[in-house]
C-alpha cells in the first residue's frame, strides 16, 4: 500500500477546517489540523457572542469531536519554527511534525496601524476570548451605569461590517435585557462610531452606507466619518482634526492584517500587512509545497476580500482540487473566486445585502428580512456541514423560540443579592 501523503493544516478557522474536511475524504492523505483553541467557531458571529445576543452554547464545535467525525488528527498547539528544507514543523510543546504539504490558514486580526495607545487601551474582537472580554466589560459598565446614573461612553473605531454590526448588537443587548429596553439604553449608553473613510460600509453601495448611518443615529450613535484616530488614551479617543471623544469603553474594529504567527514564515514573501503572498493556485510564491488560504493570504493578481465566504471557497479548492492534483503529479488549476454577494445585519433593527452585481437591497420590509435570512442561513449552512441537519435545526429552533436575553440588569441582580 502506498504511503499516505502527510498534509498539515495550521489554523482551524473557516478555511482551514473546510480544507481538512474535504481532504478527509481522500484515502491517499493523512491530515493533521493544528489550532491553539479547543473549539471551532464561525467568526462572523463573534460580535453576537460579544454582545450576548447569541450564546456560544450550541454554536461551538470541539475539534476533537470534529476530528473523529471527519477522520483527521487534531493537535491543540501552535507552531514555533519551520524547517522548509526538511519539511518539518516544531510545535510549542517541542514535538516535531513532518509534512509533505502544508496549508497555512492562520486568519487575521484587526489592524491598529500603530496608533498610539490603541493596543494598550482598546478592546479588540479577534477571538472567542476577546468576545468574552467585551461581553464581561460591557455588562460591568452597564451595571455601574445603573447604580451611578452616569452613562457609559462607548467608542467604536471602524465603520466596516464588524464595527457597524457590533454597534447594533450591543444596543440590542440592552433592549433585550428584562427591565431595561430602549428608554434605559438612551440613558445608560452614549455611543460613538468613528470611521476613517468618507462613509460606513465602504464595500457596499452608497445608499446602504447612508441608510446604515441613519439607523445607527436613530439608536443614539454619534457617527463620525472621515475621522482619523491619532491616539487612544485613558478615557478618550483623539482625532487628527483635534477633536477628543470621551470613551471609557473603546473598541478597535478597524483594518485587517494577518495573524502575527505569519511572522514565523518570514522567509516567504509577505505583504505589508503580513499576509503571505500566493499565486493563482494559492501556493506560496517561494515554496509550492506550502499553500496559504483565507485572511492570512494575498493573491498576487486579483486579490479577494478577507471574508469568510472567500476563506471557505479557498479551503474547498485546496482540499478538493489543488492538493489532490498535486499528489497525482499534476499542476493545480487556478483558483476562481465566485462572488455570491454579501450581507450586513444590524441586529433586529435592520439589514442589507449586496448581490454579486454589486446592487444593494434591504433596508426595509421584505428586503431587510431577506438579508437577515441570508445572514443567518450562511451560518446555519456552515453548522450543518459540521454537525448535521438535526443538531443544526435544534440549535436554530431553540434560538428562534427561546432567544438569549443578555443579563445586563445590575439593579435587579443587586436587589436579589441583598
Amino acid at each position: 500500500m502506498a504511503t499516505k501523503k502527510r498534509i498539515v493544516i495550521l489554523g482551524g478557522g473557516v478555511g482551514g477546517l473546510e480544507a481538512a474536511t474535504q481532504l478527509s475524504h481522500n484515502p491517499r492523505v493523512a491530515v493533521t489540523l493544528i489550532d491553539k483553541n479547543k473549539v471551532h467557531f464561525w467568526k462572523p458571529v463573534l460580535h453576537e457572542f460579544a454582545s450576548g445576543t447569541i450564546s456560544p452554547k450550541g454554536n461551538l464545535f470541539a475539534f476533537n469531536e470534529l476530528a473523529k467525525r471527519f477522520g483527521f488528527t487534531f493537535i491543540q498547539s501552535t507552531m514555533e519554527t519551520i524547517d522548509r528544507t526538511n519539511r518539518t514543523l516544531t510545535l510549542e510543546d517541542g514535538q516535531t511534525l513532518p509534512y509533505d504539504t502544508l496549508v497555512v490558514a492562520l486568519g487575521s486580526c484587526a489592524n491598529d496601524f500603530g496608533t498610539p495607545g490603541a493596543k494598550e487601551n482598546c478592546l479588540f474582537l479577534n477571538s472567542l476570548a476577546d468576545a468574552t472580554t467585551i461581553h464581561d466589560r460591557f455588562r460591568s459598565l452597564i451595571e455601574r451605569a445603573q447604580l451611578t446614573n452616569e452613562p457609559v461612553h462607548m467608542g467604536i473605531v471602524g465603520g466596516g461590517a464588524t464595527g457597524v454590526q457590533l454597534a447594533a448588537e450591543l444596543c440590542q443587548a440592552i433592549d433585550n435585557t428584562p427591565g431595561l429596553g430602549p428608554d434605559a439604553r438612551r440613558k445608560l449608553l452614549k455611543p460613538t462610531l468613528i470611521e476613517a473613510s468618507e462613509r460606513l460600509l465602504a464595500a457596499f453601495p452608497e445608499k446602504v452606507s447612508a441608510e446604515a448611518k441613519t439607523e445607527l443615529e436613530k439608536l443614539g450613535f454619534q457617527v463620525i466619518v472621515s475621522g482619523m484616530v491619532s491616539e487612544v488614551g485613558c478615557g478618550y479617543i483623539a482625532l487628527k482634526d483635534g477633536r477628543r471623544i470621551q470613551s471609557d469603553f473603546p473598541i478597535w474594529a478597524a483594518g485587517v492584517k494577518a495573524c502575527a504567527a505569519t511572522s514565523l514564515l518570514k522567509d516567504l514573501e509577505l505583504s505589508r500587512s503580513g499576509q503571505i503572498m500566493v499565486t493563482a493556485t494559492l501556493q506560496t510564491t517561494k515554496d509550492p509545497a506550502i499553500f496559504a488560504i483565507g485572511d492570512c493570504a494575498r493573491m498576487e493578481v486579483n486579490p479577494v476580500a478577507p471574508t469568510a465566504q472567500a476563506a471557505r471557497q479557498e479551503g474547498r479548492y485546496v482540499g478538493r482540487v489543488a492538493i489532490p492534483r498535486q499528489i497525482a503529479g499534476k499542476a493545480p488549476v487556478p483558483f476562481v473566486y465566485t462572488d455570491r454577494g454579501s450581507v450586513v445585519s444590524l441586529g433586529h433593527y435592520n439589514a442589507w445585502g449586496m448581490w454579486p452585481s454589486k446592487k444593494g437591497f434591504g433596508g426595509h420590509g421584505l428586503g431587510a428580512q431577506l438579508a437577515r435570512f441570508i445572514h443567518e442561513g450562511l451560518f446555519r449552512q456552515h453548522q450543518m456541514g459540521l454537525s448535521g441537519l438535526f443538531r443544526t435545526l435544534c440549535v436554530a429552533l431553540k434560538e428562534r423560540f427561546h432567544p438569549n436575553n443578555p443579563d445586563l440588569n445590575g439593579k435587579e441582580r443587586h436587589k436579589k443579592n441583598d
